[in-house]
């Protein structure tokens, strides 16, 4: 779902997404108005809050200064699993490699398109809540797959997947939609994880430990 011309200026101008814009705002407000009326130490508190909240949101401006043809991180945090599979619920035959990047409530939370590209697929399947960097989340968690065609037909994939926190998946884009590489998606509320599937013929550029950023680091690589 795109956010609202408002809230979408709102959070360009406060460099936070626009899914925590009235919450910032609202909270904020509170504290003001209770500090303004001698609950000074009751609105400081929502104050301290409401910066919390704007921290979590926060949306930095991003940019891949790598080769064209590399794969970038869809999210930030560290790499928790590196493995070979096929898609969640796809066909068992057709097999990626995967990089799956466990996001801590203390990560940015925007997630951006690893590939450009158009989009082939958006499924969203409701699931648990299971911890987030458990090999099984992919498969038992609530997530969103979304699908990706590069301009020579190659195939990739993300899958935003709630965790035990996590309790809502944004995704701003749409089937048939046409995305630069770095360019945001939408974004899990409260510590997650996402799955990146990129095709055999590339190479893995990272390792399970390894700490990533969203629309900057490089993930995969063209053999």
């Amino acid at each position: 779902m795109a956010p609202r011309p408002l809230a979408a200026a709102l959070g360009g101008f406060l460099h936070i997404a626009p899914e925590g814009v009235n919450i910032t705002l609202s909270i904020a407000g509170a504290g003001i108005l209770l500090a303004a009326i001698g609950l000074v130490w009751t609105g400081l508190a929502l104050i301290l809050i409401a910066g919390a909240i704007a921290a979590f949101f926060r949306d930095p401006e991003r940019f891949a200064t790598v080769a064209q043809d590399a794969v970038i991180s869809g999210a930030d945090g560290k790499v928790c699993d590196v493995r070979e599979g096929p898609l969640p619920g796809g066909p068992r035959d057709q097999i990626y490699r995967q990089i799956s990047v466990f996001m801590s409530p203390l990560n940015v939370h925007v997630n951006r398109a690893p590939v450009g590209g158009e989009v082939l697929e958006v499924k969203h399947t409701p699931g648990e809540f299971r911890a987030a960097f458990r090999d099984d989340a992919s498969d038992h968690n609530e997530r969103n797959l979304i699908t990706f065609a590069d301009s020579g037909g190659r195939r990739y994939a993300i899958v935003q997947v709630a965790g035990y926190l996590a309790r809502r998946i944004v995704c701003r884009i749409h089937p048939n939609d046409t995305v630069e590489r770095g360019q945001r998606l939408g974004l899990i509320m409260f510590g997650s994880r996402v799955d990146h599937f990129i095709p055999r013929e590339y190479r893995v550029a990272v390792n399970i430990g390894d700490r990533v950023r969203a629309g900057e680091s490089v993930i995969g690589e063209p053999r």
